[in-house]
């Protein structure tokens, strides 16, 4: 059995895409839509632009997606397509390109989505007033119990279950500095400050899963060609109403990628095709399910060898 997944916040790379824009014209195709999707020229951004304004979350969010589904794009040219997968799921805005690529939400409907989702989530929380922090060497128990203890007046709370020695915590600038030094006291081996602007995935998002709410609303959203492996169920999903309010209640729950890499290897997935930009998938999956086979395609040559 196999699983399509789809990488979140962190992978966007100046460059991405280009090549396989350059070699398949169904890729480029999906640079072109995004484009006229947002009314301006994010590929010009993507390919040629400032790595510190690709980084800024409305720009990320789409770019990421549409780098994600320009791959899916090539590995259709080349005769595989969706239901070569049993699952598939997307670490936090990957979660929308495995609905794009599953045919349960169109490229340009994900687009806008993610254009506002990015939005939405910088304006939630001013600037300088949340954080967040990864935990290294702390089991997801241990680590939601101190957020849990240390919060207070304040928010802190387990934001990303990664992996099985990988957490990321999220919430108030104050409450995220507490909690890391006693996650470090409680054993942790690193507690790292993210470079990031705003606390995703905590309840300080609360206005983003409302804009969220409302632009869903009118979103038309079928049943994905494959089930969906939901961020804050870690569960299979393919009914529109129950997509359309995880996809809200993601904003401000905790995104359970360990629970869902174990949940599908349980069912039977021994393959993990990561699809567009970065690794960093790969090794969570890898650190998280033993004995399983993980590819990345996000090149050409990455295309190719899935033929072999």
């Amino acid at each position: 059995m196999r699983a399509f997944v789809f990488p979140g916040q962190g992978a966007q790379t100046i460059g991405m895409g280009r090549e396989l824009a350059m070699a398949y014209p169904a890729a480029r195709d999906v640079f072109d839509e995004v484009d006229a999707a947002l009314g301006e020229s994010l590929s010009a951004l993507i390919w040629d632009g400032d790595a510190d304004t690709l980084t800024l979350t409305q720009n990320a969010q789409p770019a990421l997606m549409a780098t994600s589904i320009a791959a899916f794009r090539a590995m259709e040219a080349e005769g595989i397509n969706i239901m070569d997968a049993n699952f598939v799921a997307g670490h936090s805005l990957g979660e929308y390109s495995a609905l794009c690529a599953a045919g349960s939400l169109t490229l340009s409907d994900t687009a806008r989505l993610l254009r506002l989702r990015g939005q939405a989530m910088q304006e939630a929380v001013p600037v300088g007033i949340g954080a967040m922090a990864a935990i290294l060497g702390l089991d997801f128990e241990t680590v939601d119990r101190i957020a849990r203890e240390i919060g207070g007046d304040e928010v802190v709370q387990a934001a990303n279950d990664n992996d099985p020695g990988q957490v990321v915590i999220s919430g108030h600038k104050g409450a995220v500095e507490r909690a890391a030094e006693a996650m470090k006291a409680a054993g942790a081996k690193r507690a790292v400050m993210l470079p990031v602007s705003a606390p995703f995935h905590s309840v300080l998002m609360q206005p983003a899963a409302a804009a969220m709410a409302d632009a869903l609303a009118g979103v038309d959203i079928q049943p994905p060609a494959v089930p969906l492996i939901a961020n804050v169920r870690a569960e299979a999903v393919i009914e529109p109403g129950a997509i359309r309010r995880l996809l809200v209640e993601q904003v401000t729950g905790t995104v359970r990628w360990r629970e869902s890499i174990a949940n599908m290897a349980g069912a039977g997935v021994t393959e993990f095709w990561e699809i567009g930009a970065g690794k960093a998938l790969s090794g969570m999956i890898r650190r998280t399910a033993k004995d399983v086979t993980v590819k990345n395609v996000g090149v050409p040559a990455d295309v190719a060898a899935l033929k072999g």
